[in-house]
């Protein structure tokens, strides 16, 4: 008989970085880079304060997004709340099995 080695699942838990967790962490990250790039453009083609506003406002409001977007879960789904009537139509029943009627 082979030996038996523990194998290692994980923690089984999302991955957390200053308060954001799993896929928030890289729209984080995605918020910060365009921020950057933005006000970087900003800086350079039209006046450097309007680029620095830029630069903090997306920032900034990238992240606030993304901590919004994170209060609703990990895995959210769109949930709706109405009221759905399927139609129920049997008479093309009988004429799916059949290639020739009789």
């Amino acid at each position: 008989m082979g030996k038996r080695f523990a194998v290692y699942k994980g923690l089984q838990k999302p991955l957390i970085f200053r308060g954001f967790k799993g896929k928030f962490i890289y729209w984080g990250l995605g918020s910060m880079l365009t921020g950057l790039v933005l006000g970087a453009l900003t800086m350079s083609l039209i006046n450097m304060w309007l680029g620095a506003i830029v630069l903090v406002g997306c920032m900034v409001g990238g992240l606030f997004f993304t901590a919004g977007k994170q209060k609703h879960g990990l895995h959210n789904k769109t949930r709706s709340h109405d009221i759905f009537i399927h139609q129920v139509n049997l008479k093309k029943i009988n004429s799916y099995g059949r290639k020739t009627s009789i």
